[in-house]
């Protein structure tokens, strides 16, 4: 592997890539792909190829200021003077600097994932990356006409549903009427990671530019993209719930455990629980093991009319409708509740407590075994009208959502459960 570094001060390292093709390809690191040692953005995808890369890679979190660059130009232009088609590439602030310098780096053509027009506070609503803007760094640094060529054929992908980033798109679309958009929808800022493919790469850096080609190659990576199933149920689940039933009777899933982080995991399962009947093949797909609980009778209700249940999907305390309970009553037990006492359920034909620690985790036990240190049963205590479960000094509250919290004193209706 023949690489070098030709140029670097405190802002980036410049490292060029050997290969033997007739392209040379600039790719921009981003806030996650920093310098670290000889290694450059899209490396693997790239030298799959054979490319001649520069990879220009950031330092600092500064968005690869406008000294750096020129100051770049000196070692950079022996290796522009070799060849008539240079590229460029990169996402988020690599996608801004693709963009920025497409002019300053004769590019043939400019490839941004998800760019931003700027990071300073003053010009953008967008305040992600407001701590690094640097007005001794970044004076005047968004991105203007004279940055831009109309020799240079610009391909930007984002998701126009993502505010934060369909405001940058906008103010780049007045510099740059032409650009080819492609639409990644329901993806957020994430268009880099759910579009990782190198013959997708490949055809951004030397198709002809068709947009419905790029589309449909688009579609064969997002199919096998964990990150864009994870991204789109994140995002569609609280609108448009019956997409999850289409992703999962459309698709051979079959994610990992670790692959829905527990917010998602219980997002998923509530809308899933609560609108249609779950399957053991549906949480297989969704990469969800349970072990299956004994339908129990026990009822608490809360002040919207549903009842208290303990999921073993998601391990929380949360309240359903009756008939979201009777379609999926092999995963939301009912709380068992006679008298002022620990809070109970009963799975497997033996009784377990449910008890929860500081940071909201619970987790059930045994009736007769010992909890570990962290750890404090939840209490249900009978009043004369209702019932309270109380965690330490704190009571249970539920929402008209059906989800569960923990808050102070003083008793307020919908902290009160009635027994049905």
């Amino acid at each position: 592997m023949d690489k070098q570094i030709i140029f670097e001060d405190e802002q980036i390292r410049v490292i060029f890539l050997k290969g033997n093709s007739e392209e040379l390809i600039f790719s921009f690191g981003d806030l996650i792909t920093r310098a670290k040692g000889l290694s450059i953005n899209a490396e693997k995808s790239l030298m799959k190829y054979d490319y001649n890369v520069i990879g220009i890679m950031p330092k600092e979190k500064s968005w690869f200021p406008v000294e750096s660059m020129q100051n770049m130009m000196e070692a950079v232009a022996p290796y522009l003077a070799q060849f008539k088609t240079v590229v460029g590439y990169g996402g988020s602030m690599g996608g801004y600097a693709v963009l920025k310098y497409s002019k300053l780096l004769n590019m043939s053509r400019a490839i941004a994932f998800v760019p931003q027009f700027t990071i300073d506070p003053q010009e953008v609503e967008d305040r992600r990356y407001a701590e690094f803007f640097d007005v001794s760094l970044h004076r005047d640094m968004k991105i203007q006409e004279q940055d831009v060529s109309k020799d240079t054929d610009y391909i930007i992908v984002y998701d126009p549903y993502y505010e934060n980033d369909r405001e940058h798109y906008l103010k780049i679309k007045q510099i740059l009427p032409a650009v080819m958009t492609l639409n990644l929808p329901f993806t957020g800022h994430e268009a880099l990671s759910v579009l990782a493919s190198s013959s997708l790469l490949n055809d951004f850096i030397r198709h002809d530019l068709d947009q419905p080609y790029f589309y449909e190659q688009m579609r064969q990576v997002k199919k096998k993209s964990k990150f864009y199933y994870r991204n789109v149920i994140g995002n569609l689940m609280s609108r448009h719930s019956k997409a999850l039933g289409r992703i999962l009777k459309n698709n051979d899933l079959q994610l990992d455990a670790q692959y829905l982080d527990p917010t998602l995991k219980q997002l998923i399962t509530r809308v899933m629980l609560s609108r249609r009947q779950v399957t053991e093949q549906d949480l297989q797909k969704l990469g969800i093991k349970v072990n299956l609980p004994q339908e129990s009778r026990q009822q608490l209700q809360d002040s919207f009319g549903s009842f208290l249940v303990f999921n073993v999907i998601s391990n929380k305390v949360e309240s359903y409708s009756q008939d979201a309970i009777d379609l999926n009553h092999k995963y939301l037990l009912p709380l068992m509740a006679k008298s002022s006492c620990l809070v109970k359920v009963e799975l497997n034909s033996e009784r377990y407590l449910i008890a929860m620690n500081d940071r909201r985790v619970m987790k059930l036990f045994k009736e007769d075994d010992a909890l570990t240190s962290d750890m404090n049963p939840l209490v249900l205590k009978k009043y004369l009208d209702y019932y309270v479960i109380s965690y330490k000094n704190l009571n249970l509250n539920t929402d008209d959502h059906g989800l569960c919290s923990f808050v102070e004193a003083p008793v307020s209706d919908n902290e009160k459960l009635i027994l049905v």
